[in-house]
C-alpha cells in the first residue's frame, strides 16, 4: 500500500522544501521498520519545479496474524482462510494511517527546525492513494474531504475486474486531492480519515485513541458536519470513548462560539488590510491588549501573577512564554472555560518544570478565596463588564480587599470608541454578555473610588490606537499599593 504528496514551485520557493517539511532528503530513499513491516520513504521526482514523495509501507502477512489482525472484536478468530488471504497488505487502511503518524511525525505536528517559517505557509498540494477501501463510496470520500479545503475531491471507483465490466465496482476508490493546504493539515486528516474510510482498525482501541483523535484533529475536526461518523468509526464504535471524544468537541465548539464575538469585533477595527504604501497590518487588538497587560506586570516587577476570569486561557498561555512570571493562576467561575483553557495550554502533556508554574481553579470573583491571597499581582482582563453594576462591589472588596496583591491591572472597552465600527449598530455593546460598557470618565470616576477606598495609586494607560476625539478602544488602569511606588501613565501597546 503507497499513498504520493507532490507539490510545485519556482526557483525562488524550489517544490524540494517538502523534503523540509517531511524531514526526509529528496536524495536518498530511507527505510523505517513498524510493528507490520517496513515503511520506505523515496522521491520519485524531485526538481525546483515538481517534488513528490511516496510512502511505500510492506507489510508483512506473519505479521498481522501474529499480532491478531483478522479477529473479531471479542477476540475470537474469523474465518482461518481470512487471517492469510485478505487486503491489508495492500489496501491504505489504519496500517498506512500508523505508518505515515510514525514516519512523519514532525511534520504532522507542523514542525521545521531547519526552516520554522515553511510549516505555516499553504503549498499547491496533491496527494493520491491508489486503492483506498472506503465503506461508503465515492458519495462518503466527497462528505467527508469535501469541508476540509480542498480544491479537488476526486474518488474513482476501482471496478472489481477490468475485464469484466459487468462485474461492478469493488468497495476501493482511487483518492486524488488537489488544493492550497498546509503540509501538516493534510497529513493530518489522512491519519484520521483512512482509518475512517475502511471502517476496520488492526489495533485494540484504547482509551488513548480518544486523544490521538483530538490531536489530529485539532482545527478541524469540532466544526466538521460528519464528525460525529468520523468520531464513531475512528474508535471503532466503542460508545464509551466516543461519547468521552464527542464531549470534548462539544467544548471546543462553546469555546468557539463564545470567544467568537469579542476576537470578531477586535480584529474587524485593527486587522485590516495591507496598506497601500506596503506597511504591515496592524495588530489585532486583542493581542495588542495582552501586550500592554504584560508590560505593566513588566513594569510593576511581577513576578507571582493572577488572571482573574482567564476565560480559555490565552493570557495564561501568553504569561507562560514569559519565564519572568514563575507562579501562574487562572481562575474562572466556568468550569467549561477551564476545560478548554486546559487544552489550549495543553496541561496533560506539560513537562514537570513547566507544569509546576501554571494553576487553573474554579471559583467566583463576587466571593473571597483566601487561595488567591499574596500574589504580587492580578489582572482582570475584559472581566468587569460582564458583571451586573450591584455586584461590582462585591468583586472590588474580594480582589482589592481580601487577596490584595501588590498590582492590579484592569482593562475594559471605552463605549466611546464604539463609534468607529462601521459593523457594529448604534447602541450595541461589543459583546451580546456586556452589561455595560464605560465612558473614559465613567471608568476613571469608578478606578478612583477603588484607589481611594483601598489605598491604592492608579495611573491610566490606553491600548490601541487613542483618538483624539473618542479616546483609545480598550482603556486600562493600572493600580499600584503605596509600598511599591506610583507607576507611570504612559501609552503601551
Amino acid at each position: 500500500m503507497f499513498l504520493t504528496v507532490g507539490t510545485t514551485g519556482t526557483p525562488e520557493k524550489p517544490a524540494t522544501d517538502l523534503g523540509f517539511l517531511l524531514h526526509k532528503h529528496p536524495g536518498r530513499a530511507q527505510s523505517f521498520s513498524t510493528s507490520h513491516g517496513t515503511a520506505h520513504v523515496l522521491y520519485p521526482e524531485a526538481t525546483a519545479e515538481r517534488c513528490t514523495a511516496a510512502l511505500l509501507l510492506e507489510v508483512d502477512p506473519v505479521a498481522l496474524v501474529r499480532r491478531g489482525q483478522g479477529k473479531g472484536r471479542g477476540g475470537a478468530p474469523d474465518a482461518a482462510l481470512a487471517q492469510y488471504v485478505n487486503d491489508r497488505p495492500y489496501a491504505a487502511s489504519s496500517l498506512l494511517a500508523v505508518a505515515l503518524g510514525s514516519v512523519f511525525r514532525t511534520a504532522l505536528k507542523g514542525q521545521c527546525a531547519a526552516r520554522p517559517e515553511l510549516p505555516e505557509q499553504p503549498l499547491p498540494l496533491r496527494v493520491e492513494i491508489p486503492a483506498l477501501p472506503a465503506r461508503g463510496g465515492s458519495e462518503l470520500v466527497h462528505r467527508l474531504f469535501g469541508p476540509l479545503g480542498w480544491a479537488s475531491v476526486t474518488a474513482e471507483p476501482v471496478p472489481l475486474d477490468g475485464q469484466f465490466p459487468e462485474w461492478g465496482d469493488s468497495r476501493y476508490v482511487r483518492l486524488v486531492l488537489e488544493g492550497e493546504v498546509r503540509l501538516a493539515d493534510a497529513l493530518r486528516q489522512l491519519y484520521v480519515l483512512l482509518p475512517v474510510l475502511d471502517d476496520a482498525k488492526h489495533y485494540w482501541v484504547a482509551p488513548d485513541e480518544v486523544d490521538k483523535l483530538l490531536r489530529a484533529g485539532d482545527g478541524w475536526l469540532a466544526g466538521h458536519p460528519e464528525h460525529r461518523l468520523i468520531t464513531a468509526r475512528y474508535l471503532s464504535r466503542r460508545w464509551g470513548l466516543t461519547r468521552d471524544a464527542m464531549e470534548r468537541l462539544e467544548l471546543v465548539r462553546l469555546a468557539e462560539a463564545d470567544g467568537s464575538d469579542v476576537e470578531d469585533i477586535d480584529n474587524a477595527v485593527d486587522d485590516g488590510p495591507e496598506g497601500a504604501d506596503g506597511t504591515a497590518k496592524p495588530v489585532p487588538l486583542a493581542a495588542q491588549r495582552r501586550e500592554a497587560v504584560l508590560a505593566a506586570l513588566h513594569e510593576a516587577g511581577a513576578q507571582r501573577v493572577l488572571d482573574l476570569g482567564c476565560g480559555q486561557g490565552q493570557l495564561v498561555q501568553a504569561l507562560l512564554a514569559d519565564p519572568v512570571f514563575t507562579e501562574i493562576v487562572g481562575v474562572d467561575v466556568s468550569v467549561k472555560a477551564l476545560t478548554v483553557a486546559a487544552r489550549r495550554l495543553r496541561l496533560d502533556r506539560m513537562g514537570e518544570r513547566q507544569s509546576s508554574r501554571v494553576r487553573l481553579l474554579q471559583g467566583s470573583l463576587a466571593y473571597t478565596d483566601k487561595r488567591l491571597a499574596g500574589y504580587d499581582a492580578a489582572v482582570l482582563s475584559e472581566v468587569i463588564e460582564h458583571l451586573d453594576l450591584p455586584r461590582l462591589p462585591a468583586l472590588e472588596y474580594a480582589v482589592f480587599g481580601s487577596a490584595r496583591p501588590r498590582t492590579v491591572v484592569v482593562t475594559t472597552p471605552n463605549v466611546e470608541y464604539n463609534v468607529r465600527w462601521e459593523s457594529l449598530p448604534a447602541g450595541h455593546v461589543r459583546h451580546r454578555d456586556h452589561r455595560f460598557e464605560w465612558t473614559r470618565e465613567e471608568f476613571r470616576t469608578w478606578s478612583a473610588g477603588i484607589a481611594g477606598r483601598y489605598g491604592y495609586s492608579v495611573a491610566y494607560v490606553p491600548v490601541g490606537e487613542d483618538d483624539p476625539e473618542v479616546g483609545p478602544p480598550t482603556q486600562m488602569a493600572v493600580f499600584t499599593h503605596p509600598a511599591t511606588g506610583t507607576p507611570k501613565e504612559g501609552k503601551a501597546a
